[in-house]
């Protein structure tokens, strides 16, 4: 009994191939870390043996699993461990009772066998496997396929903190966003995409990042359009902060939580008690969380024993999180898809759902990645990950709220780092992000969740699959028609010949860039390549950066004139590429349109620029506002080149 079997009982890896496709094993060392963080009882070569005849003995200690996950098409069994052969039913969602068959003996031992009972045929759902005995599970029914677009369409993808209108107080909110939905929809597009709107912890400071967010099960308050609530008083205008260069989000969230203090008193009660009721117990632990850490601080890690909420304040917080659900009821309804909500990787450890979901999440340890051609130490976004174990014991229920909360009100989901449902790169609390290792979670059912979650919302599904994909992980997903991404940037072969768009996948969204790399402006100035430079980001000589670039250059525009797509504006270029190929979505970003040189994150740094705070500019470094966006000759000439896609 060693310790790599210990670690593969466990979905732990102890070798794995790297982004240059190169074997790499995982020093012990890293292994009992994260089999440490995973509660499991390694330190001796004892503790290894023991807690192996103890992995080995679960198929045998489970009477019935606590979930099963099957698709509706397939026959399926369960596996369950009696005496004696076993009666069972279903109870469907519905509460209605289903007989199951008789079960098959499979294997005997010690008085025991493990009986498998077949499935009968049942409607998609959350039911439950009952035997005679008591014992029951979760047993999930999920659709073969989520649902894709009828046809092919086009969007746009927007950072919403930084478009402002003139109504709107320091940044983008919910009413500019739906004007842009409305516009979109005007000119034809069928989805607009939008960076992470998960609830913020309301203290001060605010996180910058969409990607760490509190909760990921609500949305942000600091988005609410105030002056369209039905509390609003127009005295309460005088609060409005200062304009600043920078999207401050400290003074923005000081100004609404101020004016929102002075509206509560007016709030529905009706409508509160019924949305409270209609949100249950997520809800109420969300209020309650922002109630705490308004009295004991932002970080419930630092928060004394036995702490007790205001209930006013519960209550206030609850009601925040219905102006925000009644300002996101029927945006981008006259889209074709509608609203596509971009949904984070993780949250802040010290945050709402951390401290609601202790224990289906690992404190010890935190999400990343390993070592790659940019980020040659590996990466550590300081987010805890899933118990893959605990997420199963709770039937994945926790995944599934957070799942139908984004999809509520949406057309659609981004889910960023989609491999993270198969294997996501842990990296022991205290250790370098380099000396961590993947842990394996249940792909197929988490999949199976997903897809009966947007199949109820009518919703499709994006998975952000860049990187280093396993070629499973990849085929798993366009098997429940989930759609990859496309990224220009990206679609290039080993020897650097970029990709003529129509050998990209027809089940992917297509775009130029993301958030995380150069503008199309910036990398063709050389403006992007300027900023690394100066911030120190360079790991090789300037000279051979710079040859580099020059030389992605000459093989983007070669493609594009052997596609005939090339002319004298790079921009609309790209996007006829876009056009081109057969992929389901096509999104530009506006970024792109006005011609920003900056982009709205650059990965490895933290204060050295300021991200996620840049206000939509042209490429004169001018702020752009809502209404100046909507009439930009940029965004007219390329919405042109976008209709093609129909």
């Amino acid at each position: 009994m060693t310790l790599h079997d210990l670690a593969d009982a466990y979905g732990v890896a102890t070798a794995y191939v790297d982004w240059s496709g190169s074997w790499r094993d995982v020093a012990p060392e890293s292994v009992r870390a994260v089999l440490d963080a995973l509660g499991v009882d390694c330190a001796t070569d004892l503790d290894v043996a023991a807690s192996l005849v103890v992995a080995r003995e679960r198929p045998w200690t489970e009477v019935v699993p606590p979930v099963v996950v099957i698709r509706q098409s397939a026959a399926s069994t369960v596996t369950v461990v009696a005496g004696e052969a076993p009666q069972a039913w279903v109870v469907t969602e519905d509460g209605s009772r289903v007989e199951v068959g008789p079960p098959a003996e499979a294997v005997r031992r010690d008085g025991l066998a493990q009986w498998t009972v077949p499935l009968p045929s049942l409607p998609l759902g959350y039911h439950r496997l009952h035997l005679a005995g008591g014992e029951q599970g979760a047993l999930i029914v999920a659709p073969d396929h989520a649902p894709l677009p009828a046809g092919r369409v086009w969007g746009w993808q927007v950072q919403l903190y930084a478009v402002e209108s003139e109504q709107s107080w320091g940044l983008g909110d919910y009413a500019d966003l739906r004007l842009l939905a409305d516009a979109a929809a005007a000119d034809g597009a069928g989805v607009l995409l939008v960076n992470p709107v998960h609830a913020e912890t309301p203290v001060l400071p605010l996180e910058d990042s969409p990607y760490s967010p509190s909760s990921r099960l609500f949305r942000s308050a600091l988005h609410l359009r105030l002056s369209d609530c039905p509390e609003w008083d127009a005295s309460l205008t005088a609060l409005r902060p200062e304009p600043t260069e920078l999207v401050d989000r400290q003074a923005v969230w000081a100004a609404k939580l101020a004016a929102l203090t002075q509206m509560w008193p007016r709030h529905r009660a009706a409508a509160l008690a019924a949305f409270r009721q209609e949100r249950g117990e997520p809800l109420e632990r969300f209020g309650e969380f922002c109630a705490l850490a308004e009295v004991h601080g932002r970080d419930w890690r630092t928060w004394p024993d036995a702490v007790v909420a205001d209930p006013e304040r519960v209550a206030f917080w609850c009601w925040v999180q219905l102006l925000v659900d009644e300002q996101l009821i029927g945006l981008g309804a006259d889209l074709s898809i509608g609203v596509l909500h971009d949904l984070a990787v993780g949250v802040d450890p010290g945050g709402a759902d951390a401290w609601a979901m202790q224990d289906v999440l690992v404190d010890a340890a935190h999400i990343g990645a390993p070592p790659d051609a940019l980020a040659q130490l590996g990466q550590n976004w300081g987010l805890p990950p899933w118990h893959p174990g605990r997420l199963r014991e709770a039937a994945y229920t926790p995944f599934r709220d957070l799942v139908r909360g984004v999809l509520r009100h949406a057309g659609g989901v981004r889910i960023d780092h989609v491999l993270g449902l198969s294997r996501l790169w842990w990296v022991p609390a205290g250790r370098p992000s380099s000396e961590g290792t993947y842990v394996r979670y249940d792909l197929d059912a988490l999949l199976g969740i997903l897809a009966l979650e947007a199949t109820r919302a009518g919703a499709i599904v994006v998975g952000e699959d860049l990187g280093t994909v396993e070629p499973a992980v990849r085929t798993a997903l366009e098997d429940r028609d989930l759609l990859g991404c496309e990224v220009l940037w990206f679609a290039q072969t080993e020897d650097g010949w970029f990709l003529p768009p129509s050998h990209w996948r027809e089940q992917a969204a297509a775009s130029v860039t993301t958030h995380d790399l150069p503008t199309i402006a910036g990398w063709a100035s050389g403006e992007a390549l300027a900023l690394r430079i100066d911030l120190g980001q360079i790991a090789r000589s300037v000279e051979l950066e710079q040859q580099q670039v020059a030389h992605e250059r000459s093989m983007l525009l070669a493609m594009l004139q052997h596609q005939g797509l090339l002319d004298e504006d790079l921009c609309l270029s790209l996007h006829r590429a876009l056009v081109a190929s057969p992929c389901k979505v096509v999104l530009a970003s506006y970024a792109d349109a006005v011609g920003d040189l900056r982009q709205p994150n650059l990965p490895g740094t933290v204060t050295e620029y300021p991200n996620w705070r840049l206000r939509l500019a042209d490429g004169a470094g001018q702020v752009v506002s809502l209404e100046q966006l909507l009439a930009h000759p940029g965004v007219r000439r390329l919405t042109a080149v976008l209709q093609q896609v129909c």
